[in-house]
């Protein structure tokens, strides 16, 4: 007989588990359901609609070339620059006219590390540049 039974014949008197497991997945869709989402706020200043246009509007300044390369090297318009006098660089580009600001073009190599583009957005930030961009070279 394929069955076991205990010594004395009778019938086993395991506990049936199936219908506890079946309550313990119910719950644990509710509590999955009912969980507040964790969510971040980050601060976005989006444009403004402009109900009359600019008076002699100023052609845009040449745009700041900004790569990092796998070293974490940074060059600014192709020349070697150190991270620490970014700051001051940008702000003196803002501070030449605050209106027109160049736009920053970051480019970025696949191999760089993170930290060494949050201390130039860092820069950016403190220096109050205002035109930011990514750029990717298609190799």
């Amino acid at each position: 007989m394929a069955f076991s039974s205990n010594a004395s014949g009778g019938a086993m008197s395991d506990i049936n588990v199936t219908p506890l497991v079946d309550v313990m997945l119910v719950l644990l869709i509710i509590f999955m359901v009912t969980m507040p989402i964790q969510s971040i706020p980050v601060d976005v200043d989006l444009p403004q609609k402009s109900i009359t246009p600019p008076d002699n509007p100023k052609e845009p300044p040449e745009p700041i070339q900004l790569r990092i390369d796998a070293s974490g090297q940074v060059f600014w318009n192709d020349t070697a620059t150190p991270v620490s006098s970014l700051g001051t660089m940008m702000k003196n580009e803002v501070e030449r006219d605050p209106a027109n600001q160049p736009e920053l073009q970051i480019e970025t190599n696949d191999n760089a590390e993170y930290g060494v583009l949050a201390k130039v957005l860092t820069a950016a930030k403190n220096a109050d540049m205002v035109k930011i961009g990514f750029v990717q070279n298609q190799n």
